[in-house]
């Protein structure tokens, strides 16, 4: 028999080491312990192995059916085609063909990639002020107060935001009537509305609360004694910001990114709204094609090319920014 292990350090922290079922096995390997007490812990290993399984079991059905189905069924369609109200079946990649060759869809998913990119900017640019003035300016006693008026916008629907902006920036307007009353304009602006400027400035301001938030609770974790050894060494305020506060709210920055970018490219409800024929994205001709073309393979193979360029931005976003979420 080989030498028993000899116990280091206080007793009761190998105790209660020992609580652990893979450390009890090896333990009672080593020792030479009788295949009873192993049985013993491989039985309550596997409960413990069950009961974990039974209270992810619903999460897991739940995320089957309402996000993997839905998906595998419309990469299946997307191989498909229609004629009119039959489908075939047989595996074509004639809609595949068809996005990449007809210069329209290019267009829609060009300018859909472009909306959300320029959404994605303004959004995390404009947010990041807010965030870093709740966070660093904000008496604790208040951020709770400043956190619920942030998030004020979604009391309302997303479909009522956009019709305000569409009262809003409209011909006659609430912004052109108080220019003209200011005299500011002799005549109405036309560049505010039923353009991907439009689109723009109404999906950054639906989707400022989701950026808002991740990015303050980034900048809520750092620790302030970093900032202040950072001025200790010498370093100023703008220096210390970029060099240390940035860095550190990376990953609120990042999450924000995405959390913006990725529906934003899905969005249909404000380019129909306020975008008018020039700012109409991917998502409009994926309805088109659902809806009013009757043609629900080409739409499927439209949203299998969407939600691939995404992915792909994503996850070469992702990897450049890999650095800062370690």
């Amino acid at each position: 028999m080989g030498p028993r292990l000899q116990p280091k350090g206080d007793a009761d922290f190998w105790l209660t080491q020992m609580q652990s079922p893979l450390l009890h096995a090896a333990f009672a390997l080593i020792c030479g312990s009788d295949l009873g007490g192993l049985k013993q812990i491989s039985a309550r290993f596997d409960t413990d192995a069950k009961r974990g399984l039974a209270l992810i079991s619903p999460t897991a059905v739940y995320v089957l059916l309402l996000l993997a189905v839905p998906l595998a069924t419309i990469f299946a369609f997307s191989f498909w085609s229609q004629d009119f109200l039959s489908i075939d079946r047989t595996l074509t990649l004639k809609n595949y063909k068809e996005a990449f060759t007809d210069p329209i869809y290019r267009v829609f998913l060009l300018r859909s990639l472009w909306i959300s990119g320029v959404v994605t900017v303004v959004t995390v640019v404009l947010a990041f002020p807010i965030a870093y003035f709740v966070s660093f300016h904000v008496p604790p006693a208040r951020k709770a107060l400043w956190i619920f008026l942030i998030t004020i916008p979604f009391w309302t629907s997303y479909l009522l935001r956009a019709f305000l902006w569409k009262v809003i920036l409209g011909f006659n307007g609430v912004l052109n009537s108080g220019l003209l009353g200011l005299g500011l304009i002799d005549e109405p602006l036309t560049f505010i509305l039923y353009n991907t400027n439009a689109v723009v400035i109404t999906l950054a301001h639906a989707f400022a609360p989701f950026t808002i938030l991740p990015i303050y609770v980034a900048l809520e974790k750092i620790d302030r004694s970093l900032l202040e050894a950072s001025q200790d060494l010498g370093e100023g305020t703008a220096r210390t910001f970029f060099r240390v506060t940035l860095p550190l709210a990376m990953p609120g920055v990042v999450a924000a990114t995405l959390i913006v970018f990725i529906p934003t490219i899905g969005d249909y409800v404000t380019p129909r709204l306020v975008g008018g024929p020039n700012g109409l994205m991917i998502a409009n001709m994926i309805q088109t094609q659902f809806l009013k073309l009757n043609n629900a393979p080409m739409g499927a193979a439209l949203s299998v090319l969407a939600m691939g360029a995404v992915t792909l931005i994503s996850l070469i976003f992702l990897f450049a920014n890999r650095r800062f979420l370690k």
